[in-house]
Order: structure tokens, then C-alpha cells, then sequence
């Protein structure tokens, strides 16, 4: 267990004037310790530890228990629908491979809505996807046209949002002012259509400078690298990360962020809605190649989606009716429902589903690859092992 969190990062006393009195401060505490903010916490909250366990996650089970077998009866789209929202001209991979990875789970379909300059590009990489080239950068718009151009592009993704599982937006956005607005309006209409969503790379640099958009969003997944963790600690929590009480640090960010689901990648990813910390520390791959956070934003969708064939199958004796973390907590979803969420109070968070049997499933397959490639290791590596990665857990037959 770790010790207590500095006072100064408790949320009613992160108001510090600048950021350098805050660094002031800080280096201040250290100084002493942080015996006189110790002290001061105890007084306020009694004997209560601050410190927060994190409990490693039984990944493989989560991932036997959401994950349905195939079946003859299912059509296609029951597996899963996805969207990603991302790619312009400069990035045209990081939406292929959070898109391709859900394929290659398991998903029967994956769109990308990105710039009408990458689309031809990502198109190239694979006929499988559906690319709708909607997406506008602030070079190709007159200002007198922006609320036209903006209106359109919601219009033309609002027509598809219903008919989606989950969304991950991010990958591949780019930082363009009005791309950025137009993706705050589609943020906006997948929460009122209780769409669940994936946000990551650019998407965490909309969100942390607009957390209004995901506050309170129970729906809502964020998975931050170290970088991007950094920003959002001291956006929300007005301090710096603290490692030494990181699980309750990161417990009381999904809290401030009003429970939304933060996955927070490193060495071992832990996770938390606020609730509590679990952790998936599985070894994976020393080798660190760009992509591999997409394939995990793509994974989660796809475990969105496993949750939620189950739950069609099994309606389907009743009535008829009907992308890596994204796929399998849309997936989980759909499995608490047909369960009543009898699995515990800690795991009873579709979501937190969702991240646990992603983040592992990167992990594993991300060994694969190393064990196959060594230095040479590259993201569609890691891709090729999913499917086989997915079968040594839940085998197909």
C-alpha cells in the first residue's frame, strides 16, 4: 500500500495561484517530508488512510466470461459495430489500426470518419473498412462557411451514430482548431445517444482542455499514456502525478472527472471509474513502437460489442431483436445486462470490463510478436497475433 496524498492534491486545495507557486509549494513539502500536509490531512479526515490498494485483475476470466462463442444463428453486425472518428493528412495510421484491430477481434464492422485528405490513404491500407471522408481542417473552410461545414459534418456522422456500439475518438485527429470544434459536437451527440466512447491521442488533448464534454459520463473511457496522464492530473486535480499515492491519485481523478473510466497506461495499466483501482501487469513487450495504444482503444470497442452479442443471443429465445477495449466493454455491457450485474460491485462497470480484457489482450499479443520479431517488431505485427491471442483464451470451437 502506498502512503498518504499530499495535501495540496486533495481538490479543495488545488486553487494555487500559478504554477509556479505550486511548484514552490511542492518543492516545499518535499522538504519536509510532507509532515505539516500529513498532519493537516489527519486532523481533517481522522486516522483514514488515503492510500488505495490496487488489485490485479483476473484478466483471462474477465475476458472467458464476457466473450460469446460463435454461433450460426448470429447475421451480420450482431458481433459489433464501431466508429472512428480520426485521420487527417499527416495521420493516417493510428485510425487504421484502432479500426483494423476491432476486425481482427472479432467485430463484423469497422468505420472511420476522418478528412477527406486521408481517406483515399486509409482506404489503400485495407478494403475491409468503411471510410466516409466527412471530416474538415481549417485550411479547406472559409470562415463565413464554418457553421455551414460544421452543421454538415455532424449531420453526416449524426445519421450513422444510432447504428453503432461504440465510438473511439482520437486516433489519428490531429490538433486543427475547427476539426477540433466539429468533433466537440459529435462528443456531444454520442452522449445523448448513450453511445459508449473511447477517447484517445488527440481526443485526450480535446477533453482535457474541455472535461465538460465527458463529466459525469459513465459511458465514457479515457486512456492516457504518461504524457497525456501528466496533463490531465494537473488540468483536473490542479497538481503534479504523484507516484507514490498514484492508485489513489488516480481514483480521485476518475472521481473528479465524475466517475468516468480512466485506463492509465504504462509499465502495468491500472484502472479506475472512481470505485476502485485494479491493475493488469501481465509483461507484454519491451519493444515500444508507435501504434500499439490504438489497437488497444480499437480492442475495447470490441469488447463492447462480445458483451453484447451475448446479450442478443440470449434474447433471441424470447424476441428477435437485436471496437479492442472498445469492442469488448460493449460486449461486457450487454453481458451485465443479462446477468443483473451479479459479478460484484468492483467489476459490475462495463467499462472497467472493458479495459481490463483490452489492456491484457494487447499485452499477450504484444508477446507474441516480440517473441516472433525481437527488435524488428512492429504494430501490425502486434496485430497479426489478436485472433491468435483470443483463441488461446476463449478457443473458437
Amino acid at each position: 500500500m502506498r502512503g498518504s496524498i499530499p495535501f495540496s492534491c486533495y481538490p479543495e486545495n488545488c486553487t494555487l495561484a500559478s504554477a509556479a507557486v505550486l511548484r514552490r509549494n511542492l518543492f516545499l513539502i518535499k522538504c519536509l517530508d510532507g509532515f505539516c500536509c500529513r498532519s493537516h490531512s489527519q486532523r481533517m479526515q481522522g486516522t483514514q488512510s488515503a492510500a488505495v490498494p490496487a488489485a490485479e485483475a483476473d484478466a483471462e476470466k474477465t475476458i472467458q466470461m464476457i466473450t460469446p462463442a460463435l454461433d450460426p444463428i448470429r447475421y451480420k453486425g450482431q458481433a459489433g459495430k464501431i466508429a472512428v472518428i480520426g485521420g487527417c493528412r499527416e495521420y493516417t495510421g493510428a485510425p487504421y489500426f484502432a479500426a483494423i484491430s476491432a476486425l481482427k477481434i472479432g467485430a463484423d464492422l469497422s468505420h472511420i470518419f476522418c478528412t477527406k485528405d486521408a481517406a483515399t490513404v486509409i482506404k489503400s491500407y485495407s478494403p475491409e473498412l468503411i471510410v466516409h471522408p466527412v471530416l474538415e481542417e481549417s485550411y479547406s473552410v472559409r470562415d463565413d462557411e464554418k457553421a455551414s461545414v460544421s452543421a454538415k459534418v455532424l449531420s453526416e456522422v449524426g445519421k450513422w451514430m444510432e447504428r453503432f456500439d461504440c465510438i473511439v475518438v482520437g486516433p489519428g485527429l490531429g490538433r486543427d482548431p475547427f476539426l477540433m470544434d466539429c468533433v466537440k459536437d459529435i462528443v456531444k451527440h454520442a452522449r445523448q445517444a448513450s453511445i459508449p466512447i473511447v477517447i484517445d491521442g488527440d481526443g485526450l488533448f480535446l477533453i482535457t482542455n474541455n472535461l465538460d464534454l465527458v463529466s459525469g459520463n459513465s459511458l465514457a473511457v479515457l486512456t492516457p499514456n504518461i504524457n497525456e496522464y501528466k496533463r490531465l492530473v494537473e488540468k483536473a486535480l490542479g497538481c503534479e502525478v504523484n507516484e507514490k499515492d498514484g492508485n489513489y491519485q488516480l481514483q480521485l481523478l476518475s472521481t473528479k472527472i465524475g466517475g468516468v473510466t480512466i485506463l492509465h497506461k504504462g509499465k502495468s495499466d491500472f484502472i479506475s471509474d472512481g470505485e476502485a483501482v485494479h491493475c493488469v501487469s501481465t509483461f507484454g513487450s519491451p519493444r515500444r513502437c508507435g501504434g500499439q495504444g490504438d489497437i488497444l482503444s480499437g480492442r475495447f470497442v470490441l469488447i463492447q460489442l462480445l458483451h453484447q452479442q451475448i446479450f442478443y443471443y440470449k434474447s433471441y429465445l424470447n424476441y428477435f431483436d437485436n471496437n479492442s477495449v472498445a469492442v469488448f466493454s460493449s460486449w461486457a455491457r450487454h453481458h451485465l445486462l443479462i446477468t443483473n450485474g451479479t459479478i460484484g460491485k468492483s467489476l459490475s462497470n462495463p467499462m472497467v470490463l472493458g479495459c481490463i480484457a483490452g489492456s491484457a489482450l494487447l499485452r499477450r499479443a504484444a508477446a507474441f510478436a516480440f517473441q516472433d520479431k525481437k527488435r524488428a517488431t512492429l504494430t501490425t505485427d502486434i496485430i497479426e497475433f489478436l485472433g491468435k491471442s483470443l483463441e488461446e483464451i476463449c478457443p473458437a470451437d
